[in-house]
């Protein structure tokens, strides 16, 4: 699932919103182990109990996938709501969720493959 901005945080260029991560923050939360994902309850303005879950940064765009896959409560709570708030490497951001799949997916899978032999070492 990746997790963007949400459009209070968006860099605005011309008439187009450009969802994009600073790379600063990018890489702050990558090096860090400690990010929860709250996302919105069901009445839409409630932030859920943040949930602590592994993430990882693949081309400039950071993504998160349930540890039970996507029978997790967040993650349904993210695919319902669509947004919701992270906190991670010392800042909490209001942040936007969209599944994702295809050639993204495959490379989301690498880098968490990535992740978890470096944690074992």
């Amino acid at each position: 699932m990746s997790v963007e901005l949400s459009r209070r945080c968006c860099i605005r260029k011309g008439d187009q919103t450009v969802k994009a991560w600073p790379k600063e923050e990018l890489r702050k939360i990558a090096e860090t182990d400690d990010l929860h994902i709250a996302p919105f309850r069901e009445d839409g303005e409630t932030y859920g109990t943040p949930t602590w879950i592994w993430s990882v940064v693949v081309d400039d765009a950071l993504y998160v996938r349930g540890y039970n896959g996507q029978k997790s409560r967040w993650y349904q709570a993210a695919v319902q709501q669509k947004a919701g708030r992270i906190i991670a490497a010392g800042m909490t951001k209001d942040v936007a969720f969209e599944p994702v799949d295809g050639p993204t997916s495959d490379r989301i899978d690498e880098a968490y493959e990535r992740s978890t032999v470096v944690a074992r070492t």
